[in-house]
């Protein structure tokens, strides 16, 4: 007896339509090319990924920077005094101090110049 596969077929091809909702013109109607426009997509996501953790890291970067030389210091001398005083806070809660709690900021950035 002969296995038919329309079903598995039927279900691929809506998989493939379901991702492709909303694309313009025959990338939302055509099977083929809306696969291919799927797949760029989906590889165009994955790639974004990646990159939003450069430019995040970037934009940390930007705001330390900003709160620690209204404190007199340069970003790479806060980051080198807080390393050398055994102060180990990340990027991420550094920028978010420099931008909520100016006061605690402050007191880093003398901890950091007192290390020096």
């Amino acid at each position: 007896m002969r296995i038919k596969r329309g079903v598995n077929a039927v279900k691929k091809r809506r998989k493939i339509f379901k991702l492709a909702k909303g694309y313009f013109g025959n990338k939302s109607k055509n099977y083929r090319i809306a696969r291919e426009a799927v797949m760029k997509s989906l590889n165009y996501a994955y790639v974004g990924r990646k990159l939003r953790k450069r430019d995040m890291r970037s934009l940390w970067i930007a705001r330390i920077n900003a709160g620690a030389r209204e404190n007199g210091i340069s970003y790479s001398k806060l980051m080198h005094g807080l390393k050398v005083a055994g102060i180990d806070l990340n990027r991420k809660v550094l920028s978010d101090l420099a931008i909520s709690d100016a006061e605690g900021f402050a007191a880093l950035c003398e901890k950091a110049k007192a290390a020096l």
